[in-house]
């Protein structure tokens, strides 16, 4: 297989297996006795409304701003906001708790998947660079990376709510092309979503690897059915039928 430069990678069903359900009320009434503890007090059903308002008024102020654009707000200015409302200003270290709180009360399942981290390992000592971009909270996020020891196996991380863009947006992608000073043909991106992450890179000239997974988007034969350049001229795409980091690393590590 070609040797690039750098291998982008997706994180969440990619390199790591997580479930997340913030639908239950079950899980409202434990985020608003949380808040409630910290002198904000809600009802499960206030402070789901409260929640749901200020991420769709935040979501609309960038979208008006930047109309064309997958936009990503940081959930951070919604936690305090939550808190304003009652009075409370809510400091740095409050504010990291309550994300904390939140993501952790919200999630049923998360693993590394297996191999991931040697999969990282044996592409920087190749002397490849690894970069991590993710649609993701970075309040979320950034834990859930050090819990699994992640962090220094990435050179560069870029997540969303941190960018203001997602994937597929090509001012996404271009944040590490940018700083790094990259060839998008240099660059192989590697993701479990065909729109989001091949079809993106392909836009911007990047070749990808689709990985199906638990997380995949369901009824997607192709990823290339995705893709909005033409067969041509489209990057190429690898394809694995199932999560095999194991299989992956070889490949990607094999010269042609």
């Amino acid at each position: 297989m070609k040797q690039y430069q750098a291998y982008l990678f997706d994180l969440y069903g990619t390199l790591v297996d997580i479930h997340t359900d913030e639908s239950r009320p079950s899980f409202w009434k434990v985020v608003a006795a949380y808040y409630t503890a910290q002198g904000a007090p809600y009802t499960w059903k206030t402070i789901q409304e409260s929640y749901r308002a200020l991420c769709a008024a935040e979501t609309a102020r960038l979208q008006t701003r930047y109309p064309d654009a997958k936009i990503e707000i940081d959930l951070l200015p919604v936690f305090r906001s939550l808190y304003a409302q009652k009075g409370i200003d809510a400091d740095a270290a409050l504010l990291a708790e309550t994300a904390r709180y939140f993501r952790q009360r919200s999630t049923t399942h998360f693993r590394a998947y297996a191999g991931a981290g040697a999969l990282l390992d044996a592409l920087r000592a190749a002397g490849r660079s690894v970069i991590l971009l993710s649609n993701a909270q970075s309040c979320f996020t950034r834990p859930e990376l050090e819990r699994l020891g992640l962090t220094e196996r990435f050179d560069r991380i870029y997540i969303s709510s941190e960018v203001g863009f997602q994937k597929p947006d090509p001012r996404f992608f271009a944040a590490p092309l940018r700083d790094l000073g990259l060839d998008p043909a240099d660059c192989l991106m590697i993701g479990n979503d065909p729109f989001c992450d091949v079809a993106g890179a392909q836009a911007v000239g990047m070749d990808a690897v689709y990985i199906r997974s638990g997380l995949s988007p369901k009824g997607i034969a192709s990823p290339a059915r995705h893709s909005e350049r033409s067969e041509e001229s489209a990057a190429p795409v690898l394809s694995l039928p199932r999560m095999d980091l194991s299989r992956l690393r070889a490949k990607l590590l094999a010269r042609t």
